[in-house]
């Protein structure tokens, strides 16, 4: 790597890695978890930096976070292993501290792939497509899986002791 392409991937990363962990803890729940995703998502695309064309290296990003995740999932001791931490900066104002909890708690619940569409869709607010493209799926699993881990996160919220105080205020 040239020492031109290695300051242009310095400033990438400064400039991304704040957004990338945001994302991939609302992928699996986890702030350490995350961490180590994008650590590890970040030497991938440090191998590939010659070849990557600065203006799709935000969604080549998010593919390689995405699948990191999908497939850290896959292993048996994710499932049973559970850690929690302090929610991250930068969550949108307007909630109690509750509400952000159960939103997240919930999220949590999802398999993964449902989890990363989610996020994709509605955090990143990408469109179908390109969701489908980070995701190598087809836009019809993309819209599947949104409606399935939608009506999913309904039915929690439904269930938690927050959907009656929703309608009290």
């Amino acid at each position: 790597m040239t020492p031109q392409q290695e300051r242009e991937f310095r400033e990438y990363v400064q400039a991304r890695r704040s957004g990338l962990l945001r994302t991939a803890y609302l992928m699996c729940g986890d702030w350490h978890r995350s961490e180590d995703a994008v650590q590890s998502s970040m030497i991938k695309l440090y191998a590939a930096w010659s070849r990557t064309n600065l203006e799709t290296a935000d969604a080549y990003t998010r593919r390689i976070v995405t699948n990191t995740l999908i497939d850290e999932s896959r292993r048996g001791w994710f499932r049973r292993e559970r850690s929690y931490s302090e929610l991250p900066d930068g969550i949108a104002d307007g909630t109690g501290p509750e509400e952000r909890l159960a939103a997240v708690s919930a999220l949590a619940k999802l398999p993964p792939r449902q989890r990363a569409t989610l996020v994709l869709r509605y955090w990143e607010d990408l469109p179908v497509d390109e969701t489908a493209r980070i995701m190598r799926c087809s836009v019809g699993t993309v819209k599947s899986q949104t409606a399935r881990g939608l009506q999913t996160l309904r039915d929690l919220y439904e269930k938690s002791n927050l959907a009656g105080q929703g309608a009290e205020s």
